[in-house]
């Protein structure tokens, strides 16, 4: 049976498999180490894995890529760096059937994030999934309920909720040193480096074709491949969902809020049209009940006037204003002739700690350790996805938590599933 339709044939009946078995978590010895796979073994799906190897309680025993050089790589890396060479694989679902594996990290692009999930729990399989949840929202959803009915222990990869900064943020907030908080303000403005865009053959170690998944199958060029598929409409999804879903994440954990009412997203392309597909350019009014988040980003010129200000979160509240960044806040009292605090707080390891968490939890089997479960990952990631979907439907998206949709707006809730591929069948609740 060739790769498509193995996994044509294995996709089918998600729903049906998920609701007519209940698969147990392997148990664990915590005087051994913890046994994972790698699924996506590139750039990311390697610092996650070597943060996992710093825990000193992990062995990876397979790992998985569509491209042989980067399996060849991960691999090669990997044995010089803990003494045994992992099984490799070109298609995941062989990964999830090496026995005695007890955890899976996925560290692939986001189209691929569902079905890679949801096989993984219907094996029983703990999860560490990079962020965001799913390309879309109700991909989403099925994956909260896959971990929901597998019970098995899951973090996602949204490891600034590390930081210490964002933390003594919260600290201040809540301890009322701004007074009321009426907006926030959020943004990440840089200057991408992007690859060639020029259409052309994928190289030779790339199977191209599964690749792509159930996205649509573009045209290789560069700048969609490895790294650069961020800004790519259908892989990435753009600049706000891949980068700024962070601080976006951040400002929920630090206000305790749930997920806006309603969104309104304007922009376009300024400077880099035929080079990136998402927009160069965007605002993104996000409201809250307790007050509107407002996103923005420019792909081009300077940014701040002070460069310090160009990626964080600003606060604007009664008495002063807050600034917070991965490793700084900067806030300004209310009042004539007041000066600039700046604390400077560093988190050195966010991305290890984040990921010592999950295995630390899976260990022991403390839930308590986790910082990001499914269900909350969810409501940062569906934040991002619909305030895109605002943006290419010119419209204003209205949003009910209760029943998890979007109300009085057909064209937008179109745009809450994207039709998989031929070949691929969709998970459903």
């Amino acid at each position: 049976m060739d790769r498509r339709n193995f996994i044509q044939n294995t996709t089918a009946g998600t729903a049906a498999m998920l609701t007519a078995f209940s698969f147990p978590v392997f148990g664990l010895n915590q005087n051994q180490k913890l046994k994972i796979g790698l699924i996506g073994c590139g750039w990311y799906g390697m610092v996650i894995t070597k943060a996992a190897l710093e825990t000193g309680d992990v062995e990876v025993v397979a790992v998985c890529d569509v491209d042989s050089e980067h399996l060849k790589n991960s691999a090669d890396e990997i044995e010089k760096l803990q003494g045994k060479r992992p099984v490799g694989f070109a298609d995941y679902r062989e990964l999830l059937e090496v026995k005695g594996m007890q955890a899976v990290f996925i560290g692939t692009p986001p189209q691929w994030h569902a079905l890679q999930f949801i096989a993984a729990c219907e094996k029983g399989l703990h999860i560490y999934c990079e962020k965001p949840l799913s390309y879309d929202v109700e991909e989403g959803k099925a994956m909260v309920a896959a971990a929901k009915k597998a019970g098995n222990i899951v973090q996602i990869g949204f490891q600034r909720r590390q930081s210490n900064a964002f933390q003594k943020a919260k600290e201040l907030i809540q301890g009322g040193t701004l007074g009321k908080v009426h907006e926030i303000g959020v943004q990440i403005h840089y200057n991408p480096v992007l690859a060639d865009t020029t259409i052309q053959d994928p190289p030779a170690s790339l199977d191209w074709e599964t690749w792509c998944g159930p996205a649509p199958k573009l045209d290789y060029r560069p700048n969609i491949g490895h790294k650069a598929w961020r800004l790519e409409k259908e892989y990435g999804n753009g600049h706000l969902v891949d980068w700024g879903i962070h601080n976006i994440d951040a400002v929920r954990k630090i206000m305790d809020f749930g997920m806006p009412q309603s969104f309104y997203t304007t922009g376009g392309m300024n400077l880099l049209e035929g080079k990136i597909t998402t927009p160069d350019t965007l605002r993104a009014v996000m409201n809250f009940e307790q007050c509107p988040v407002i996103w923005q980003h420019r792909l081009w010129g300077t940014g701040e006037l002070n460069p310090q200000f160009n990626n964080g979160i600003f606060f604007y509240g009664e008495n002063a204003t807050l600034f917070a960044s991965d490793n700084k806040l900067v806030i300004q009292k209310k009042g004539n002739n007041q000066q600039h605090e700046v604390m400077e707080i560093p988190s050195p390891k966010m991305q290890e700690n984040h990921v010592a968490g999950f295995v630390n939890a899976v260990k022991t089997g403390n839930r308590s350790l986790l910082s990001c479960v499914p269900e909350d990952a969810f409501l940062s990631t569906a934040t991002v996805q619909l305030a895109m979907v605002s943006y290419y439907t010119g419209s204003l998206v209205k949003w009910d938590a209760k029943k998890e949709t979007i109300i009085e707006n057909e064209a937008a809730s179109q745009l809450l599933a994207r039709p998989y591929r031929k070949g691929y069948n969709r998970p459903t609740l």
